[in-house]
């Protein structure tokens, strides 16, 4: 793997407080996406007391080659206490904002839609005040099932694009950049006061003009958030990094997005999906939108 400039460094964490959310996971048997894919923010969050959790098992039925989440597990049955045990780590951690994702299981009928049904309604349940991010998969063009989610009233529905249209096949091969734009148009016109959002990362080989397509194209289907950030490669088995990207190619993204009406841009080189993601509350209270639980 190629030697990370200095931009890309992060600092040590302070594992006292890491190893208290580590501790309130493993007493609750939950999985978290910093984990699972070697997030480079990993002590950060977790030093705020912040998790992006990852529901229905750390297993995926996809085998994305720039992504660390294991495919070679079989998946497991639905787990239907997780929802309750998902909400009581939200209520332990006194999080104000959660984010929930999931591998994709592309063996349900629903792609996991109404366990993510079931974990907005644990944590409203208990938590009614957090606001409540899901990072969902494709659901394999599955209508029916992103209106299930949608009608459970997350706060934000993300999904990512992660790549431009060119290099699709290659870096998701199962996934659709149509399909995607798709998702988000529809998350938007059939439930508007839901927040929507989508991630970019940089460094695969695509081009600054393709980039500043597909923020065209999130903008064409009234994308509300954009996060950009630099892929790196977490094996030597995954796709390699082509170009690290440097702090004011980012500024010059954000700067962009702005103009094209994004609500937010995240953009950095450290920026993942979920990386400050709390600052949606702040968005909210902006931008507040008419909607009832």
């Amino acid at each position: 793997m190629t030697v990370k400039p200095e931009w890309l460094r992060v600092k040590a964490p302070q594992w006292e407080r890491v190893g208290n959310v580590k501790e309130v996971l493993r007493d609750l048997a939950l999985n978290t996406v910093c984990e699972e894919a070697s997030c480079p923010n990993i002590g950060e969050c977790f030093n705020v007391g912040t998790a992006t959790f990852l529901i229905m098992g750390p297993a995926c039925t996809r085998a994305c080659p720039y992504c660390d989440i294991d495919f070679e597990k079989k998946p497991q049955p639905l787990d239907i206490t997780e929802p309750q045990r998902l909400a009581e780590a939200v209520r332990r951690l006194r999080l104000n904002h959660v984010v929930i994702t999931s591998v994709n299981r592309d063996d349900l009928p629903d792609g996991g839609a109404i366990q993510f049904e079931r974990c907005i309604q644990a944590i409203r349940s208990i938590s009614p005040q957090t606001t409540i991010e899901v990072l969902i998969p494709d659901l394999c063009g599955n209508w029916n099932a992103l209106e299930i989610i949608l009608q459970a009233q997350p706060d934000v529905l993300n999904h990512n694009t992660e790549t431009v249209a060119r290099l699709y096949r290659r870096v998701r091969p199962q996934g659709d950049y149509q399909r995607t734009m798709e998702l988000l148009r529809r998350s938007r016109a059939s439930a508007p006061w839901v927040y929507t959002k989508s991630g970019l990362m940089v460094g695969l080989g695509e081009t600054d003009a393709e980039i500043r397509t597909a923020m065209e194209d999130l903008r064409s289907v009234d994308c509300d958030i954009l996060t950009l950030g630099q892929y790196l490669q977490p094996s030597q088995k995954h796709l390699k990094v082509s170009t690290f990207v440097p702090p004011e190619q980012f500024d010059a993204w954000k700067q962009f997005g702005e103009s094209l009406g994004f609500l937010q841009v995240v953009s950095s080189p450290l920026t993942r999906s979920s990386y400050h993601a709390e600052q949606v509350r702040k968005l909210i209270q902006l931008h507040p939108r008419s909607k009832s639980y």
